[in-house]
């Protein structure tokens, strides 16, 4: 598609000046870096204003079938900077703002992170959207505008310190409030059924309350064509009736008092969901989210169409995991309650609409929700669900008679305590399409975890492997690599990414390699000031960057490398002349407020890294930073950077993981275990350019089956036991020797994530990396390949997947009007 002629740095300067004194009435001597800010995004959020108008009106005139894409999380990031990419303006800008004396980098760093995720699946979310815009696909994103996201992490004497991250207490230019569009969302009350004038049996929702949804929308540019997507989040407000009742009483503070709670639904990310009331707002959250997005993509539809069984020949729905499943019972809801089809017509729209990722095998993470509290809040939902499950189980039955066992592991309902409903049942149960997120993860689906629905609809499970999208996670974030990537390649790869492939003989390029490294230091420097900046530690950019940032949790063993780095630090104290690469072990994430266990394990790096860092006999060699509030921002400083990649999950945990792409497009090598897509990363690179260690999935089910006893290697591995004695006597707590103590009882007790099986496998793929990347030459060269193989992992492929294989559509190139006249 032509892209129209793009504005001059004048035009660009004029824009900047107009916002700064028109929309923000500042000059250049009021203006603030904030004002300076403002004034960019206005003018670069002028650019895609058009577009969007243009994208919006084409879906429409052309009818095209759209996908929704629904998720708890979409952890964009900062937008300024993606937009300049995307738009291809970013070179324009940066001259436009030099003249004026102004940096385009500084300017960026003043974006707080919209706060509407926490980790992967908020940022896959973001990849998405990207790749969707990117590809001219008509969708559309549907989130909550969470107040707060989930916290910001301060670390305070070495401990997590939560407190509130407020994003939106400044302008948001990115999105605009649409008071038109408004759904009342409705909670409680009761069931009354009745027989319509028909003879049919029908049911009538009363005596509810009602909390209003008000859509605000943000605009999702692809890359240098004309589209701009739409992402809609959800902000609660009272409902006008709600309040007045209140205050006709007498009560003002009743009124307020109510309309606070209300409104509390949009408040933040992850409210406490150990204590009741947290655990019952955020099912508020999902029925919140999953009613106002099905009442509007039923409002879109109905603009061009009025027969409903030509739902699913015009949306498609996909289920970000299980947050949003709710909106199954909720759009058999509206259309038996109110549009008033039968039960089997409104299966039948409903099964070809929706589709369901499953992001998890984790049982703590696979949602359950108590059958009183739905009954309390949802009665009408629970009622249906109750009904679907009914009439799933006669067909389980029917299929496989005389297996009650099978019923009850399949049944949506979970009567073996506490009766409670199985979100990801509910979904495969009322999905077209059931998919995992990596080879490994969806044959564990189909072998394991979901089994039985596998034997019941083997055609609706299949494997979407991750991606990442190479705009942000490259071009965006190492501009540098990405132009010696350009010059020597092309950029064809921004929108393709199996062009890298053609890096690989490069790679065998001595003057190539040498530029390669050059940058890779260069972003080394810049990583390094920012942590003497932020943490006051001073390490080398020409040691090891060896990095592992990602959600705090046990699965994802951050304490197995902290128990590595102590191993590291005893030999180097021991052994004063061991040849050893100066190494510079870097720790990033946030551990849930509620998560002991792993909030101790920040504690315990925090702890490690202050007796290491402090001792001049090693702290040369060996030195370890915990960088607090890990975000996207952050990441775009950490992953250029990075020489290793720790992907160290117990085999059979991580589904995916897209951490490890991005680290390994940059030019990391990975240190990782046979889990999630470290194993198509493995294919892709070569198994000599990434170093694989432990235990694989069937070995550690063989192991714990078999009666695994953690003990037995720390009595047989003298290092290993060193390390826990020291860690459990208190060596890194000399003020409170019992500190750490639960973690080292753990281990030696349970460990049911296998960290000392894996340990002494984990030391030798260790000692490899020690002696490779004292070649830096051969580094050099793996590091180039390692880029070179990410061609399969971007979010492009991935969703060029879901349109063909799930959701049926195709893409819609938008021709750019320019201004819109009246």
């Amino acid at each position: 598609m032509d892209q129209v002629a793009q504005p001059s740095v004048k035009d660009l300067q004029k824009s900047f000046i107009y916002h700064l004194q028109h929309t923000l009435v500042k000059d250049k001597y009021s203006a603030t870096k904030a004002d300076m800010y403002l004034a960019l995004a206005y003018a670069v959020r002028d650019l895609l204003a058009t577009r969007w108008l243009d994208t919006q009106q084409s879906y429409y005139l052309k009818d095209a079938k759209r996908v929704y894409y629904i998720s708890m999380e979409f952890l964009m990031g900062r937008t300024l900077g993606n937009a300049l990419i995307n738009l291809g303006v970013m070179e324009e800008w940066d001259m436009a703002l030099k003249e004026l004396g102004l940096s385009i980098e500084d300017l960026q760093e003043v974006e707080w992170d919209a706060g509407l995720g926490n980790g992967g699946l908020g940022r896959l979310a973001a990849c998405f959207l990207d790749s969707m815009a990117s590809m001219q696909l008509p969708a559309y994103g549907y989130g909550i505008r969470y107040e707060y996201g989930m916290f910001y992490q301060k670390i305070v004497d070495g401990g997590q310190h939560e407190v509130p991250d407020n994003w939106l207490r400044y302008q948001n230019p990115w999105e605009f409030d649409r008071q038109e569009h408004l759904h009342p969302i409705r909670f409680e009350g009761r069931v009354v059924e009745f027989t319509d004038r028909d003879g049919s049996k029908r049911c009538s929702w009363v005596d509810y309350y009602e909390v209003m949804a008000l859509a605000y929308d943000f605009p999702v540019p692809g890359y240098k064509n004309n589209t701009v997507n739409t992402m809609r989040l959800w902000s609660a407000k009272a409902s006008r009736d709600f309040d007045l009742n209140f205050f006709n009483q007498g009560n003002y503070i009743g009124s307020v008092e109510s309309k606070m709670k209300t409104e509390n639904i949009s408040k933040v990310l992850y409210p406490a969901d150990h204590m009741l009331e947290g655990k019952e707002l955020r099912l508020r959250q999902e029925y919140f989210l999953a009613s106002a997005t099905v009442q509007d993509i039923l409002y879109r539809f109905a603009k061009k169409h009025d027969n409903l069984a030509e739902l699913p020949d015009q949306v498609a729905i996909q289920l970000n995991d299980t947050h949003p499943v709710l909106a199954i019972p909720e759009l058999m809801r509206i259309l038996i309650d109110e549009r008033k089809l039968t039960w089997e017509a409104a299966w039948e729209i409903t099964t070809r609409t929706f589709a369901y990722t499953n992001h998890t095998i984790l049982q703590e993470a696979l949602e359950k929700w108590p059958v009183p509290m739905i009954s309390r809040l949802l009665p009408r939902h629970l009622l249906i669900i109750f009904e679907i499950n009914r009439r799933f189980l006669e067909e389980v039955e029917s299929r496989f008679p005389g297996d009650p066992l099978r019923l009850q592991r399949m049944s949506i309902i979970d009567d073996s305590g506490e009766k409670q409903v199985r979100m990801a049942h509910l979904a495969i149960v009322a999905s077209h399409s059931v998919n995992g997120v990596s080879a490994l993860h969806s044959e564990i689906l189909k072998d394991d975890l979901f089994h039985d629905f596998y034997e019941v609809w083997p055609e609706r499970f299949n494997n979407k492997t991750n991606g990442i999208t190479q705009r942000r996670w490259l071009r965006h974030c190492n501009p540098h690599l990405s132009d010696l990537i350009s010059e020597a390649i092309g950029d064809k790869w921004t929108t393709d990414l199996d062009e890298l492939q053609n890096l690989r003989p490069l790679a065998e390029d001595s003057e190539f390699r040498r530029r390669w490294m050059d940058i890779k230091r260069m972003n080394k420097q810049r990583l390094a000031d920012h942590i003497y900046q932020r943490n006051c530690i001073q390490v080398s950019p020409d040691s090891l960057f060896d990095c592992q940032t990602k959600r705090i949790h046990e699965y994802k063993r951050q304490l197995l490398n902290i128990l590595q780095v102590v191993a590291r630090y005893n030999r180097l104290k021991e052994y004063p002349g061991l040849e050893l690469p100066p190494r510079t072990v870097i720790f990033g994430g946030k551990a849930a407020p509620s998560y002991s266990t792993a909030k101790l394990i920040i504690k315990l790096i925090n702890s490690v890294g202050s007796v290491v860092n402090n001792d001049p006999a090693v702290n040369q060699q060996l030195k370890v930073a915990f960088l607090a509030n890990y975000s996207v921002s952050l990441a775009e400083k950490i992953f250029p950077a990075a020489d290793l990649s720790e992907q160290i999950s117990t085999a059979g945990t991580e589904a995916s993981g897209t951490g490890n792409m991005k680290y390994a497009l940059n030019g990391a090598l990975t240190i990782g275990t046979l889990d999630g897509a470290n194993i198509e990363i493995m294919e892709e690179v070569g198994k000599d350019n990434i170093f694989i260690f432990g235990l694989t999935t069937p070995q550690a089910v063989g192991l714990r089956s078999s009666g695994y006893r953690p003990q037995d290697y720390y009595y047989q591995l003298p290092e290993l036991k060193t390390v826990l004695d020291q860690i459990s006597s208190g060596m890194f707590s000399p003020g409170n020797p019992g500190l750490f103590r639960p973690l080292v009882d753990n281990l030696l007790n349970s460990d049911y994530y296998l960290l000392l099986a894996d340990f002494d496998a984990y030391m030798d793929a260790q000692a490899d990396v020690d002696r490779l990347y004292m070649i830096p030459d051969e580094w050099a060269r793996k590091s180039i390949l390692n880029t070179a193989g990410m061609g399969k992992f971007s979010s492009d492929r991935t969703i060029g997947e879901y349109a063909r294989d799930i959701w049926g559509i195709k893409p819609q190139p938008v021709e750019h009007k320019g201004i819109h006249h009246w």
